[in-house]
């Protein structure tokens, strides 16, 4: 569909298995491009090895989004329902009990935007839809881990900053992240 002379409007959809391979080289390239703006090479590089990966477990939850045009993808993210709320760092990697709606935040996960389609609203599309669903869950709450890069777009769409956290991923690089949180409206 397009949205204006040349424009086409990425279409938004769950991801499926099929769609493994192609996610994690988008989450590599998105990586490679955004991060440098605000972590160093070495951080940079080790986020694109420890970071930048699929959890599968997203996928067979069916709580992981992926934005297509022309069957190339361009954006991703997700929502879990699970205890789990990064890649990353082997504290976190065991995590995947089922949170409780009534009085635990849904997790927002995983958010990956190819640098050539950056702010272009594709991450508040996706933020949009994972609310709506965590919603649909009885979800009255949505948590995240920051990167720098995706600090200002998680800002503008409402979370509130609890606290800043540097992650030591598994070959002793670090870097820093915000935890953020907001409510979700009825």
């Amino acid at each position: 569909m397009t949205t204006g002379p040349g424009r086409v409007e990425p279409r938004l959809r769950l991801a499926t298995a099929a769609d493994r391979e192609a996610i994690s080289a988008l989450m590599k390239a998105s990586t490679r491009d955004l991060f440098p703006a605000f972590y160093d090479h070495r951080q940079t590089a080790s986020s694109v090895e420890y970071i930048a990966h699929i959890d599968p477990v997203l996928i067979d939850d069916r709580t992981y989004y992926v934005a297509e045009v022309d069957g190339d993808l361009v954006a991703c993210g997700g929502w879990s329902r699970r205890d789990k709320l990064f890649s990353g760092t082997s504290e976190q990697e065991e995590r995947d009990r089922l949170l409780d709606p009534g009085s635990e935040a849904a997790r927002i996960r995983a958010m990956f935007v190819r640098g050539d389609w950056a702010r272009r609203g594709l991450g508040t599309r996706i933020l949009e839809a994972c609310q709506s669903a965590a919603r649909a869950e009885g979800f009255t709450r949505l948590s995240l881990m920051a990167t720098l890069p995706g600090f200002p777009l998680y800002r503008r769409f409402g979370f509130h900053e609890t606290g800043r956290e540097v992650l030591t991923l598994p070959d002793g690089v670090c870097v820093e992240a915000v935890s953020m949180e907001m409510p979700i409206a009825p």
